[in-house]
């Protein structure tokens, strides 16, 4: 569970959060959505850690990350998977590289070890065959094909799949997307929700969402938090979004449907 309590944070004189307070439950996929510059990205860096509240708490499994340091923050760090905005992959990097650097950041250098762990999450995002049902020569084939091309070889929607597959090594509990459909034609972006669907199902992972796009909301969600004002204006399920009276939610549901 990830709980987070009365969060503020400012820069200088803009005031981003003011007092944010949402329960992200285990094996749900909560998506944020909000205006531009609201605090939806703010929010995600302050569960890993990356900034620090001005007040307030973020506890992840039961635990005040702000009070984390070193190796304990490092663990927090493994069991979150984080795919940013525009993928943020290396260009200088291989397929294969990008997928396996934090493992190799961590000290591992077994080639078998990171061959499994690559083939094991570019199959879960559909980018290889799934290997207990496929020939081994062919899936063997597409590996070696697919690990050797670089970021700049992939189409917008591959290079996607590719920091979803990075942030899923290592098995992680949590998964916060940053803007997973942002930039890509409606095509891609629906194979994008429908991945993101099925790794919440098969994976039991708990998915934080951040998007401008309803319809990946309607197709995702199982709970909707709206931020407005560096607040929490709207916490339900899609259904319960689209039925809101709400004057501030209906106008951004309008906006961005």
């Amino acid at each position: 569970m990830i709980e987070i309590r009365g969060l503020h944070k400012a820069f200088g004189a803009k005031s981003v959060l003011n007092g944010v307070d949402l329960t992200i439950n285990a094996g749900d996929t909560v998506c944020v959505i909000g205006r531009s510059g609201c605090g939806k990205s703010v929010l995600l860096k302050h569960i890993v850690g990356l900034l620090e509240p001005d007040q307030g708490t973020v506890f992840v499994n039961g635990k005040e990350v702000r009070h984390l340091r070193g190796r304990d923050l490092f663990a927090l760090r493994r069991g979150i998977g984080y795919v940013f905005q525009g993928a943020a992959l290396f260009d200088s990097l291989t397929v294969w590289e990008n997928v396996v650097l934090s493992l190799y950041e961590h000290g591992e250098r077994r080639q078998e070890v990171l061959d499994s762990e690559a083939r094991r999450v570019l199959a879960a995002v559909g980018l290889l065959p799934d290997e207990a049902t496929s020939v081994s020569a062919l899936f063997e084939k597409e590996y070696a094909i697919l690990r050797d091309k670089k970021p700049s070889d992939l189409s917008g929607g591959m290079r996607k799949r590719v920091g979803v597959a990075r942030a899923l090594v290592g098995n992680p509990e949590y998964i916060l997307y940053d803007e997973p459909t942002t930039g890509l034609d409606p095509i891609t972006s629906e194979q994008i929700d429908n991945l993101i669907r099925d790794l919440s199902q098969k994976l039991a992972v708990t998915s934080v969402v951040i998007t401008h796009d309803m319809f990946s909301v309607y197709k995702i969600a199982h709970t909707v938090a709206m931020l407005e004002q560096g607040t929490v204006r709207f916490f339900g399920t899609a259904d319960e979004l689209r039925a809101s009276e709400d004057s501030v939610v209906k106008e951004f549901i309008e906006r961005y449907q």
